[in-house]
């Protein structure tokens, strides 16, 4: 076929899309596409799959305001994302748009299948200049080195967007290698992983050590209060932020870690000695990516670090039982697992701005309101730490 034919059958394709921006009963009522789109993505995760985002409903976690940019063809979901708008310092007084988030979205890339890719980026970029009325995005923890997240900001430009990076910072990540010794083979952190192999037999000296892995029923129930129990004893229950504290963060993880249909999958593996639950691991599975999304851990036995010797058997299970195609750490910056996974994500912080919207602030002074923000809430706690 031509080029004038390619483009023909281009422009067909788009003209079959249609976005929207609708409710989440509206987008409730259409399970199975919501699950096909997730299955569908170029890069699926778990956060803003059914599943996910009705944990967060049931828990009472999802705010009044939460709507949806959806592209669809037909019957068909080729884009989700969940968003809202509300007064934020990169606005001075003015709405902004942000993805929905909580502390189980680590991530924030907008679910787009692989079908007409680019041409469903540029309709959902269409549509998120409508879902914010022209003003301004804010958007953390985009992953700017995947593919969704590379080819949304190629969208924005070539829309006539304009955008500022706030702050990056590299994730660990782990793609899975024909064999743990092939993981092995010149690591990078060898040191690292000759500790943690000692911090095992140490632990195993006192019993039998062994990894046992939960993915339904009564035994994942029963892992998922381990970890609760575990959270709760330690710094965490202290300082009031263990998952167990709140009624709905409490209520959040059962959700959560219950059974589930479709296309996301749960897993809890621990580490017990004699029986007795030395850490616990919490992950989330879509597309072939294990997001370990927590890790709780018995500080008395702080020592011997068993929370990363139960990383580490994650990870010879991992390539021993291929589980998944790859490990997201679903951390911040400064995670221990750095010194574990070898490969790394860039994750960022942008302002984005569509053509014709708001000129009272520029992005770059939108960017340095961001980074100031940034700056007081370290400042402060490093003083409540001090204190």
């Amino acid at each position: 076929m031509g080029r004038r034919g390619a483009e023909a059958r281009k422009g067909a394709c788009r003209a079959r899309q249609s976005v929207g921006i609708v409710d989440l009963a509206t987008l409730r009522a259409e399970p199975q596409a919501w699950d096909d789109c997730v299955a569908r993505a170029v890069e699926p995760h778990p956060h803003f799959s059914r599943h996910v985002i009705e944990a967060h409903r049931q828990a009472g976690l999802l705010r009044d305001d939460c709507a949806f940019v959806i592209v669809r063809t037909g019957e068909r979901l080729d884009a989700i994302l969940p968003f809202r708008s509300g007064l934020d310092i990169t606005g001075l007084g003015t709405a902004v748009a942000q993805p929905v988030l909580s502390p189980f979205m680590p991530s924030s890339a907008p679910l787009v299948a692989g079908d007409a890719f680019a041409d469903t980026l540029a309709t959902l970029v269409a549509g998120l200049a409508e879902a914010s009325g022209g003003r301004a995005w804010r958007w953390p923890l985009l992953s700017i080195s995947g593919r969704a997240g590379q080819g949304l900001l190629a969208a924005m430009h070539e829309a006539g967007w304009t955008t500022g990076i706030v702050e990056t910072f590299e994730r660990p990540v782990l793609d899975r290698r024909p064999s743990h010794d092939a993981f092995l083979t010149d690591h990078p952190h060898m040191s690292r992983l000759k500790d943690l192999r000692r911090r095992r037999r140490r632990l195993a000296e006192a019993g039998t050590l062994e990894r046992v892995t939960a993915t339904e029923g009564e035994a994942l129930a029963s892992a998922l209060e381990d970890f609760l129990a575990l959270e709760a004893a330690g710094w965490k229950g202290e300082a009031g932020t263990a998952l167990a504290c709140r009624p709905k963060t409490l209520a959040l993880a059962h959700a959560l870690f219950a059974g589930t249909a479709g296309p996301v999958t749960v897993r809890a593996d621990t580490l017990s000695l004699d029986g007795r639950p030395l850490a616990v691991s919490l992950a989330l599975i879509a597309g072939g990516t294990a997001c370990l999304l927590k890790t709780a851990y018995d500080e008395r036995e702080r020592a011997l670090a068993p929370g990363l010797v139960l990383e580490a058997e994650i990870v010879r299970a991992f390539h021993e039982t291929a589980f998944a195609e790859r490990l997201d750490s679903a951390t911040r910056a400064g995670s221990a697992l750095e010194s574990l996974y070898r490969e790394r994500e860039t994750i960022a912080e942008i302002i984005a701005m569509p053509p014709g919207g708001e000129a009272r602030l520029s992005i770059g002074r939108r960017v340095a309101l961001a980074r100031f923000e940034h700056r007081a809430k370290a400042e402060a706690k490093r003083l409540l730490k001090r204190g």
